[in-house]
């Protein structure tokens, strides 16, 4: 195993990396297609890749600690690949522990340090929005046809209604960082565009428009107004849904769904919503996979690093907890 700067990796090393994913249906995720490590990269998160005969697998250092690239917004993690030892890719990196929270299924060696597993739903568009309506749930049946009255309804009184399934306007991503550090601030959740190489992400995958890999800015107005949009990436047709928002003042329309509905007419075979149970994603559903968390490590980290978790999301004292981690893991 070997372990390489990205910048450092060779065009053998990519090739192989684009032959791992492409032999296998389980990593047609954007975040295993090396276009997401390149543009991470880019934005000042430094990644270093493990290297080896049956596997690629692209991680950031935080610490002493190993983490998947593009955490913590990597809706799926994992090396690409089979025969991946966490425990010697720990002792390779020169590293204390591997932590996840979105391990993908069928890595057999990481088994024992799995702490708990939920859902990732996803929705099969393949044969477009008759596909989808021909193997949809009654309620998500009920909701799409719910969407197409609601967007007859605000082309009456907003104006005509218009869809962008790859809008590329910089100006529009503002819109999009805008309203979800206000939805942010107004739930209490964590500010994941507080950190400024995040926003940066977001601008580098913008411009990326490769044959199998993109950044993929799709937008629904009604007149002047912004209805719904959503920023995720794109590879083959495989769509991940990463960053939904919509105008809280026009939420009677129904907006996140009619841009659901004109997404599963653009072509796409899936779009993967990403862990978590929320209403919308149960709705409109046709599958789901589990995606699991835990930490590869000695039984020190893993209790200094669990007891932080907890504090972290039940006191104000984060800021407190993250840095005696930090002095913890860097012993």
């Amino acid at each position: 195993m070997r372990i390489v700067p990205f910048g450092k990796l060779s065009d053998a090393d990519l090739a192989h990396w684009h032959a791992l994913r492409a032999s296998d249906e389980a990593f047609d995720s954007p975040y295993f297609h090396p276009g997401f490590a390149a543009a991470v990269q880019a934005s000042g998160h430094e990644v270093e890749v493990a290297v080896d005969d049956g596997f690629v697998f692209a991680f950031h250092r935080d610490g002493s600690l190993a983490r998947p690239v593009g955490w913590p917004a990597a809706d799926f993690q994992g090396p690409i690949g089979t025969g991946f030892s966490p425990e010697e890719f720990v002792k390779a990196a020169g590293l204390g522990g591997l932590a996840f929270d979105h391990l993908i299924e069928g890595h057999p060696g990481f088994e024992p340090y799995i702490e708990n597993r939920r859902v990732s739903p996803y929705i099969d568009v393949s044969g477009g929005l008759d596909g989808y309506l021909g193997r949809a749930s009654r309620s998500g049946k009920d909701n799409i046809g719910q969407a197409r009255r609601r967007a007859k309804k605000a082309e009456r009184e907003l104006g005509e209604v218009r869809f962008a399934a790859d809008a590329a306007d910089p100006g529009l991503l503002d819109e999009v960082i805008r309203l979800k550090r206000a939805q942010y601030a107004a739930t209490g959740a964590r500010d994941y565009f507080a950190d400024a190489r995040h926003v940066d992400l977001m601008y580098r995958l913008l411009k990326v428009h490769d044959t199998d890999f993109a950044g993929v800015l799709s937008t629904v107005h009604a007149g002047d107004h912004l209805l719904a949009a959503h920023f995720g990436m794109l590879s083959g047709g495989v769509l991940h849904w990463w960053f939904p928002v919509y105008e809280p003042s026009l939420s009677g329309y129904s907006p996140g769904w009619i841009l659901l509905r004109e997404l599963m007419g653009a072509g796409l075979e899936r779009i993967d919503l990403g862990r978590g149970e929320d209403e919308y994603k149960r709705r409109a559903m046709t599958g789901q996979t589990l995606v699991g968390e835990g930490l590869v490590g000695g039984g020190a980290v893993r209790r200094v690093v669990r007891t932080a978790g907890k504090m972290a999301r039940s006191s104000s004292l984060l800021r407190q907890v993250a840095r005696g981690v930090r002095r913890y893991t860097q012993r």
